[in-house]
């Protein structure tokens, strides 16, 4: 059985989930043992797929096998996590490091941050892990990132993330660095081959769809319309089931294990799959005021506020970049 509670105290080991894919497998680990067949079905994955990223999981000491079981045919091998939770200590990067600075990026997943961070990467050395918003922010406030990317809208006065920036840091000035404003939607097979057009086609019969982690800003937008139409979430089939990024939910449609998802257009894009608007939100990156000036962060904030990052987040799709690189404060 593995134990209830385990501290993350190495930078291997942080670096290992820095992968959303193999962030995601953790976790279902943490709810049971499985083997690799098991994990295969659940993330629309080949056993080998599953097996080189389990290898990286025991490696770092985050996932054991459990228990062999043999049957007529062959052997099946059984996987858990080696604790039930993992807390991220705030010693979990050393004062200093050799070679590049590290930066920690928590929160939200998106296409454009992923490519900010491939550009700043010949100077900062940056894991970036996908936990949505909300976590991010929390991460953000217990010491364990130095920036938390958000998209949380307050859906009372039709505003993103500064109330909830303002609820978790009430005691300290924090500012916001517009990444983008982005287009979020419903991602279907390429043709729409069920007719899905809006929200109210969720709860058909004859639809499947793969929700985001929970805690998400998009998980929390979707929770926040189903109620507000009215639609019991018990009704619509595979709400309860869910992927860390938008990435993974565009990959569960493609591979035919969903028929709907919500997520940003740059992922039905990168994937081809057809899109049906919704609406658009505010990205941005979240972190103390203080922050912006800590020199080692400068490549990132440069590049953010640069054309030619600006013309690589539109070619991506579904971006508007006309506030991006916009600062501005929260101050209780």
């Amino acid at each position: 059985m593995p134990t209830s509670l385990q501290h993350l105290h190495s930078y291997d080991k942080l670096k290992t989930l820095s992968d959303p894919r193999r962030l995601s497998i953790l976790r279902w680990l943490m709810r049971s043992p499985a083997t690799l067949s098991q994990l295969g079905r659940q993330f629309g994955e080949h056993p080998a797929w599953i097996r080189h990223h389990i290898k990286q999981l025991e490696q770092a000491g985050l996932v054991e096998m459990s228990d062999v079981q043999m049957t007529s045919r062959y052997v099946e091998k059984y996987y858990t996590a080696r604790a039930s939770a993992f807390f991220l200590q705030e010693l979990l990067l050393p004062e200093s490091l050799p070679g590049k600075p590290v930066v920690i990026i928590s929160g939200s997943h998106d296409l454009a941050l992923e490519a900010l961070t491939s550009l700043a990467s010949s100077a900062l050395d940056v894991i970036v892990l996908p936990i949505g918003s909300l976590d991010g922010l929390i991460a953000l406030r217990q010491g364990f990132c130095q920036i938390a990317g958000c998209h949380l809208l307050d859906p009372v006065h039709g505003e993103y993330n500064t109330s909830y920036v303002s609820h978790i840091f009430p005691d300290q000035p924090m500012s916001l660095f517009t990444l983008a404003h982005r287009q979020q939607g419903l991602l279907v097979a390429p043709g729409n081959p069920k007719g899905i057009l809006s929200i109210y086609d969720l709860p058909r019969q004859d639809v499947t769809m793969i929700n985001r982690n929970q805690g998400s800003g998009t998980s929390l937008w979707l929770d926040h319309q189903l109620k507000r139409l009215g639609i019991p979430a018990a009704q619509v089939q595979g709400y309860d089931r869910l992927a860390n990024t938008h990435t993974d939910v565009a990959r569960a449609i493609l591979q035919g294990h969903a028929d709907v998802g919500l997520g940003i257009q740059a992922a039905a894009l990168a994937d081809h799959l057809d899109f049906i608007p919704l609406f658009h939100e505010r990205f941005d990156l979240v972190m103390p005021i203080e922050t912006l000036n800590e020199p080692a962060l400068s490549p990132l904030f440069d590049h953010l506020t640069q054309p030619a990052f600006h013309r690589q987040m539109q070619s991506l799709g579904g971006y508007d970049t006309s506030q991006s690189g916009k600062l501005s404060e929260v101050r209780l």
